[in-house]
């Protein structure tokens, strides 16, 4: 069985939804200077929780409540991780998209060794 594969999303699709997301979020924030800031923070947390969350429950982990989610559930709580992590970032630095290439550019030539031509 082969996996239907989606095209890839459009990195300028992606940054431009990140601040989208962010001047949002900073126009309906509750509480301002570190609070705020923590705060945004620590939502990474629970969104990382939902993750687990749905693996217990796409694996049927707790006996109690049985198989209550799917493999689907868990990639869209995985998608909430990375996407309140990009936020996350953009909220330390407006320029996020530039932090996070030569963060990911420095990962990938650790693991994988420097890019070819």
């Amino acid at each position: 069985m082969t996996e239907q594969r989606t095209p890839p999303c459009d990195p300028d699709g992606l940054w431009s939804s990140i601040e989208d997301l962010w001047t949002w979020l900073d126009a309906n924030r509750r509480h301002g200077g570190e609070t705020g800031l923590v705060l945004r923070m620590l939502k990474l947390t629970e969104e990382v929780g939902e993750v687990a969350q749905a693996v217990i429950g796409a694996t049927g982990q707790n006996p109690r409540k049985g198989v209550t989610h799917t493999w689907e559930d868990v990639q869209g709580e995985l998608c909430d991780v990375v996407i309140t992590a990009l936020v996350a970032l953009r909220t330390l630095t407006p320029n996020a998209e530039q932090v996070f290439g030569r963060h990911l550019a420095g990962v990938r030539s650790r693991s994988l060794g420097p890019a070819g031509p």
